[in-house]
């Protein structure tokens, strides 16, 4: 029996919407029957424009990956990149790309966005007059200010327009935002919050132009552009970035006949469909019931709307809520329902903190029965159950205002997760129910990212995991599972009270902490956790006999074990400094041992392949030439790398060298929770990359900016602007409490980049802690960092004169042999380690 023909489905737009169609299709039960194909106008395939801004972090735009081509390829899509589509003919259902591909399609989908829109301002295409929409506008943006542009300016105080302003004071400009209206995200806040908003901004040293109605750009006197007003006042700039708003992308379906409302936009029904029933429009190109949604989360619901039409599920897309959290420039913004309370009979309340630069806003109906709407400005902490009083329609309590104004007693009304109904939406990026997370967890899931991973719950924009934890928390309690934060079974502690046990009873040894805090014989979990705690607290030597045994097999042998059961040695070059003389010693062990050698990305120089009885004879030799361990193999201070700073570099404005070796010489063998990594840049071209790093430091013309929280790896996060123009002394003070606090209060291997996103009040908590002492407990965290550096030793020197510890350095207890399983080949004049293949020839010919 032959095969029913597929279905042709032609995607025009690879965006974040036109994505969610395509996967959401490939997910049904109904693939089988479609052929999906899809253009895109850029190079490469969706990615995430909601954190558009994060591609300044690593200048990487796999980070913003949603996809890749081997998926789509894997999932039979065809994908046309770099490719755009110009007309569509309805009647022969063809597509024409500019490249000259005529396709048919049985279904036509059109996720063609949106366009910034550019004011028609005479002077609007000058030079470095740039739109903020995609990775290649973002290139644009920073080569300009790689090219010695000074102050850059916004058009535009909504959402993405503050986003903008972020992005240019990262890049290291004086920053500016120039907004027509009265107020700052006129859309999302009323006059209040727009003036708290504003405040909060301009204390960030980012000018605030309000009520200013651009006329023309010219030539300035001192900078590239002179912006003039309609008041007769003007703004000089080297740049100009346009983010005044967004229009529909309408001009194919205009093209083809397809209906467009009286201000633009791609008239849909409730499923989706054009005036052309074959034809969907879906996200900010279409216009349901007159209005645009300008969110990624109603575009989604469009998306997956038009698939359940499409494989004739009843589903009908019925509006969407365009609530929003986020933080803007470290400012925390949230807007619900009826902010300005529009709605006839309206009551507000409102509480306004000045000193501590909070503002909240309540709009309820009437009868002080239901939430319409609010708005919270400087804390948003109560987001999540406020919008689900007011999505769920569920009776507020009595005082209303008791929601958004502070309690004495420290307790507040809530909402607990038991009080939501089954319907209740928890993720609106990806349409999650309170129902679905409870059948995730009736289905196995017993944590907050199993249900993540079943549900896509909280992997959007990440506004909603507060509530997600509570919901699932929640739900496995209602299994009756109970929600345990013991590190183990064998110790009824979380890792941050273990912490607070071994440092208020002085405690020194597992033993002592299993017998005290204890029971059983310990595992592979808190084995490991309790050794760091102990490494951390008192920084003895790691091979020592109270803490031997408590680490993996990196640690034991102080190397990192490779894939053939070698070691690599890895001395410590503080800031990526080293003499030739140094050089020349590590070349000489190298070819003395055989050992394949590699630059690394931290700027040290790795040697691999030594055998675990030739460690201590490559240590001696190292440390007699004047170096340490690098800690390569633990979980502590690894690298501070450097760019050259002013000693050399024609654009460094601070001695970057310098300060990263004496950074590296301080934390040196400072174990964490996990790995740690530090980078020093000499000004804000940033080559060492101190963006991405635990603890980053950027020299500026008035001192030292600290940034924090950063990692690269699977998930990689940009650090935060902690402090800005620090001196030397304030500037490790701050790093000294920083680590301290993290290594306090962290879970077991949680980097500081999670450990910070999990901290209630956010970075704002973090800053009153460190800097304004705000918990008492500086001078503690000092104390207890002045403590672990004069504990320094170098772990390598300190075992190479240990008889007793040399003796584990040795392939077999009862006798010298060497393991003769280890088998090298050589490629590119080096050694690697031999493939099975190639072991198996080796072998061959040696017998």
């Amino acid at each position: 029996m032959s095969q029913p023909e597929k279905t042709n489905v032609v995607v025009v737009g690879n965006g974040m919407v036109g994505h969610q169609f395509i996967d959401s299709l490939m997910a049904s039960e109904e693939r089988e029957h479609f052929h999906v194909v899809t253009f895109s106008e850029e190079a490469r395939v969706a990615y995430d424009r909601v954190h558009l801004s994060e591609y300044f972090k690593s200048n990487n735009a796999e980070d913003l990956a949603m996809t890749t081509l081997e998926n789509y390829l894997e999932m039979g899509v065809e994908v046309h990149l770099n490719d755009r589509v110009e007309s569509i003919d309805l009647n022969a259902k063809t597509v024409t790309s500019a490249t000259g591909k005529t396709l048919s399609y049985d279904k036509l989908v059109l996720a063609t966005g949106s366009y910034p829109f550019v004011p028609p301002i005479e002077g609007n295409e000058r030079e470095n007059c740039f739109v903020y929409r995609t990775i290649e506008d973002l290139e644009k943006i920073t080569a300009a200010a790689q090219s010695g542009a000074k102050v850059g300016t916004v058009v535009g105080g909504g959402l993405l327009g503050l986003e903008a302003a972020k992005a240019v004071k990262d890049l290291g400009l004086e920053a500016h935002v120039v907004e027509f209206a009265p107020r700052l995200m006129a859309v999302q806040v009323d006059d209040g919050g727009g003036t708290l908003l504003r405040d909060k901004i301009a204390d960030m040293g980012v000018g605030v132009h309000l009520q200013k109605a651009t006329q023309r750009i010219v030539d300035g006197d001192n900078c590239t552009h002179r912006m003039e007003f309609a008041d007769d006042t003007s703004l000089e700039t080297d740049m100009i970035i346009f983010s005044a708003g967004i229009r529909p992308q309408d001009a194919l379906a205009r093209q083809c006949g397809l209906e467009i409302g009286e201000r633009g936009g791609i008239v849909i029904n409730n499923k989706c469909q054009t005036s052309d029933p074959d034809v969907y429009a879906i996200g900010e190109c279409a216009l349901w019931n007159n209005r645009i949604f300008g969110l990624v989360a109603p575009g989604y619901t469009m998306a997956k709307t038009a698939v359940a039409h499409l494989v004739k599920l009843e589903e009908e897309f019925a509006g969407a809520d365009m609530s929003t959290k986020l933080k803007l420039m470290g400012v925390d913004v949230a807007s619900i329902g009826d902010a300005h309370g529009a709605t006839p009979g309206a009551r507000v309340y409102t509480y306004y903190n000045q000193p501590s630069e909070v503002y909240k806003k309540l709009v309820v109906s009437a009868d002080n029965k239901l939430l319409l709407g609010a708005v919270l400005v400087g804390e948003a902490e109560d987001y999540g159950s406020l919008l689900q009083y007011m999505l769920n329609a569920i009776e507020l309590p009595e005082n209303p205002e008791a929601l958004i104004l502070p309690s004495l007693s420290g307790e507040k009304p809530g909402l607990g997760a038991g009080a939501l109904p089954a319907t209740a939406q928890i993720c609106s990026c990806h349409d999650v129910s309170k129902g679905d997370i409870s059948a995730a967890v009736q289905g196995g899931c017993c944590s907050v990212g199993d249900v993540k991973g079943a549900t896509k719950a909280g992997t959007g924009c990440g506004g909603c995991v507060a509530l997600l934890t509570s919901v699932v928390n929640h739900e496995l309690a209602e299994l009756g599972v109970e929600v345990s934060t013991d590190i183990c079974e064998h110790f009824p502690h979380t890792r941050q009270e273990l912490y607070h046990l071994v440092r208020v009873g002085k405690i020194k040894s597992f033993h002592e902490m299993l017998e005290k805090h204890g029971k059983g014989d310990g595992c592979e979990i808190c084995k490991p956790a309790i050794g760091s705690i102990l490494a951390s607290c008192w920084n003895d030597y790691v091979l020592s006999d109270e803490l031997i045994g408590l680490q993996d097999t990196n640690d034991i042998f102080l190397g990192n074990m490779q894939k053939d059961g070698t070691y690599s040695v890895v001395p410590r070059i503080a800031g990526g400094e080293i003499t030739p003389d140094k050089l020349l010693v590590l070349a000489q062990v190298a070819k003395d041992y055989g050992l394949y050698t590699k630059v690394t990305g931290g700027q040290r120089i790795d040697l691999f392949g030594a055998q675990l009885h030739q460690l201590p004879d490559i240590w001696r030799r190292l440390v007699e030439a004047g170096f340490e361990t690098g800690h390569a193999y633990g979980k502590s201070v690894r690298t501070v790398k450097s760019c050259v700073g002013s000693t050399w570099c024609r654009y460094g404005v601070d001695d970057s060298v310098g300060l990263a070796i004496e950074i590296e010489d301080r934390y040196k063998g400072l174990r964490s929770p996990h790995k740690l990594k530090f980078a020093v840049s000499g000004c804000t071209r940033e080559c060492a990359e101190a963006q991405c790093k635990d603890v980053g430091v950027i020299a500026t013309e008035n001192g030292w900016n600290l940034y924090v929280a950063g990692n690269g790896g699977m998930k990689p996060r940009h650090a935060e602007l902690f402090a800005s123009d620090l001196d030397k002394e304030t500037l490790i003070k701050y790093v000294d409490r920083f680590l301290m606090f993290y290594i306090r209060t962290a879970d077991r291997l949680q980097r500081t980049s999670v450990w910070r996103d999990n901290l209630e009040g956010g970075l704002e908590y973090l800053q009153k802690v460190i800097i304004e002492d705000s918990l008492g407990i500086a001078e503690e965290l000092e104390a207890e960092m002045a403590l672990n550096i004069g504990n320094y030793q170098c772990e390598w020197a300190t075992t190479i004169d240990n008889p007793e510890r040399l003796k584990r350095f040795r392939h077999f207890i009862n006798a010298e042999e060497t393991d003769e399983n280890v088998l090298f080949v050589e490629e590119r004049g080096q050694i690697r380690p031999a493939t099975d293949e190639e072991r198996a020839d080796i072998i061959a010919k040696a017998s």
